[in-house]
């Protein structure tokens, strides 16, 4: 089994979730059962996949939850300019958080391509 506090893309993950979580608390409070649920699931759900896939018996299940991880970046990304676009968050948080994002993306991508 391995070790999933070992891998820098879990810490990454991790520390995007964090930021995520602390940039949506000043979302309206009209948006908290919708677009923040949303937004803080997909941020999580990244790190939770990996750490899930590390449990699992095989290279291949590893990767599965990967592409599973890579999705929901990628679902966070698109959350990110919604966000930006309705102006809950200013240009310059989207561009660091966004920066992230695409830095966790290139971490799992080059997991999935050493396994």
């Amino acid at each position: 089994m391995r070790d999933y506090k070992k891998y820098d893309v879990w810490k990454l993950g991790h520390e995007l979730t964090l930021a995520i979580y602390k940039i949506t608390d000043k979302f309206p409070e009209s948006e908290k059962f919708r677009i923040v649920d949303q937004i803080r699931r997909a941020a999580y759900s990244i790190p939770s996949n990996i750490v899930e896939g590390c449990g699992r018996e095989s290279d291949v299940e590893f990767k599965r939850y990967l592409v599973v991880s890579r999705g929901s970046a990628n679902e966070l990304e698109y959350f990110l300019i919604l966000s930006r676009d309705l102006s809950f968050i200013d240009q310059t948080e989207f561009d660091v958080l966004f920066d992230q994002v695409n830095k966790v993306n290139r971490s799992i991508t080059n997991l999935i391509k050493k396994l």
